[in-house]
């Protein structure tokens, strides 16, 4: 369910593409709060707003905000006439159109009405948000002219504002661009599904790699089956499916008090390991120590139905403190858990033997 508040906003934050912090007045208390300005318009400093504070209330993944669900005295103008056909977060009361590369009105339909390959490309798929930095990281210390692409699925956040993670690193020049698929927008092209997402990111966008996850947030509930990085798995065969070449990137800790996500998590498991049914190439961190052995004996539960490829981390630690944007897991960053970091990064080194950019 819902829980509205009606507040009046008392300062404006940060800013980034798409995303606009401010401080509200609720009940003569201040909330942290998140507007998007191409949903609801933009805030000013004494308009009234409308947030929605649910999750915020029970301290589940929103980022510790609340959500401004529209400034009702002062609503945007209506956008101009343009083509594009697609809703997205359809039939919720803030339901959004946007124009699909793959759709009929587009520029791209014909491009991509019956492509059927990615021809070889290198697509790495993480179950987390907090991958995407690290795997950049990783292309970009063997290959740092390759073009590299996020595609964002519907798991967590759907738009694609949120993530001041994909902001930092396009203004870096790290990525080059977004696409969103399912329910999620914001990128720099739509398409409705993961597949034609990726044959954009191929074909409109010209990437040499793509990292593949699911917004920022994840949902778990502590059971085998129950978590939105289940998906991954799917990722591996929609991949496969269009001849691309999927490379698994394990999510990894050695700091999760969580045992069930020690070493190799159980997420990363089940997603390659039970619903990918083509193969990836897993990529085993050669990480130092205790981990690096527990990670390499539970790897092997994936060599079956996987290709292996285990991947030196030297100097990616280097690497990753170049990032522009800040490194953060579950609340954990490079010097408290190297290991999910590291992981991620090593993914992106071994995309990298897999491209031909000559």
């Amino acid at each position: 369910m819902i829980t509205w508040r009606e507040g009046v906003v008392a300062a404006l934050g940060r800013s980034w593409p798409g995303a606009q912090e401010l401080t509200a007045t609720v009940d003569g208390e201040p909330v942290r709060a998140l507007a998007y300005p191409g949903l609801v318009g933009a805030p000013q400093v004494g308009d009234r707003v409308l947030l929605t504070t649910a999750a915020l209330q029970r301290g589940l993944g929103t980022g510790g905000y609340a959500f401004v669900a529209a400034l009702p005295d002062r609503l945007p103008p209506d956008p101009p006439a343009a083509p594009g056909h697609l809703v997205k977060a359809r039939y919720t009361p803030l339901q959004t159109l946007v124009l699909g590369a793959d759709e009929q009105e587009s520029e791209h339909h014909e491009l991509l009405r019956d492509a059927d390959d990615l021809d070889g490309m290198p697509v790495v798929v993480a179950d987390l948000h907090s991958a995407l930095p690290a795997v950049v990281a990783g292309v970009r210390a063997r290959r740092p002219e390759a073009r590299v692409g996020y595609l964002m699925t519907d798991g967590g956040a759907l738009p694609l504002w949120f993530s001041r993670a994909v902001a930092g690193l396009r203004e870096a020049g790290w990525l080059a661009a977004s696409v969103t698929v399912g329910q999620a927008f914001g990128g720099d092209v739509e398409a409705v599904s993961l597949h034609s997402g990726l044959l954009a990111a191929r074909l409109v966008l010209g990437c040499d790699v793509v990292v593949v996850s699911q917004g920022p947030g994840n949902l778990g509930t502590g059971t085998r089956w129950g978590f939105s990085g289940v998906a991954a798995g799917d990722a591996v065969n929609a991949v496969a499916t269009l001849g691309g070449r999927a490379v698994a990137s394990l999510r990894v800790s050695g700091a999760d008090p969580r045992e069930r996500h020690r070493g190799i998590s159980h997420h990363s498991l089940t997603a390659y390991g039970r619903v990918a049914l083509a193969r990836a190439d897993v990529v085993v961190p050669e990480l130092p120590g205790d981990l690096g052995l527990l990670v390499a004996e539970q790897a092997e539960a994936l060599r079956e139905r996987h290709d292996l490829h285990r991947v030196p981390v030297d100097g990616l630690e280097d690497a990753l403190r170049d990032c522009p944007v800040p490194l953060s897991t579950m609340g954990r960053g490079l010097a408290d858990d190297p290991a999910p970091f590291l992981a991620a990064a090593a993914a992106g080194v071994h995309a990298t033997t897999l491209l031909d950019l000559t």
